[in-house]
């Protein structure tokens, strides 16, 4: 099956996640995860069974527990690749009105380097500007450069605020993280 690619925007797009896309968008986080996670977790503690991890993503999308609470896919033809979530800053020191926060921009490990992160985050930021926010914010891995790099040449910036994460509960598996942000709107 031979397909000719139209230029680097044929059918590549992003949009709001719908109920129906919670089993591609566990498919493409169990993937993604043991890759994005191996230095940093057992393998035995990812999720691998896509059913439980849809039907958690089912609940998210059908009822967000706030309305600014969204979740962007990115597509390729009506295949999702990735996605990103975008929701108020709860942050003690972010204001929930005015800081709203990206999360979780996880691609798809056989779709990387093709323009989705980049087409979701500028959807993401654009979301969180429809929804009045004047300041996102993102957490990343201290260790991440290559997202580090990838935000910093879209316009983000340290904040200089940092955290410790216990990824297991237990406090044997930390990470430290730096917070990034951005003026938008």
């Amino acid at each position: 099956m031979s397909h000719s690619h139209g230029g680097p925007t044929a059918d590549v797009s992003v949009r709001i996640a719908w109920a129906d896309d919670a089993a591609a968008i566990a498919g493409v986080q169990v993937r993604a995860w043991p890759e994005m996670y191996a230095e940093l977790l057992p393998a035995d503690v990812l999720p691998t069974d896509v059913e439980a991890v849809a039907a958690q993503w089912r609940q998210v999308l059908a009822k967000p527990a706030d309305a600014r609470n969204r979740v962007l896919v990115a597509l390729e033809r009506n295949r999702v690749v990735g996605f990103t979530l975008t929701s108020p800053a709860v942050d003690p020191d972010c204001d929930p009105m005015a800081d709203g926060e990206l999360a979780e921009v996880t691609l798809d490990p056989e779709e990387r380097a093709k323009g989705h992160g980049s087409r979701l985050l500028q959807a993401a930021v654009d979301t969180l500007a429809a929804d009045r926010f004047t300041r996102a914010v993102t957490w990343v891995n201290a260790e991440d450069d290559a997202l580090r790099t990838f935000l910093a040449d879209a316009g983000w910036a340290p904040d200089t605020a940092h955290r410790e994460l216990d990824l297991d509960g237990t406090g044997a598996t930390t990470v430290k993280q730096v917070r990034l942000h951005t003026a938008i709107g």
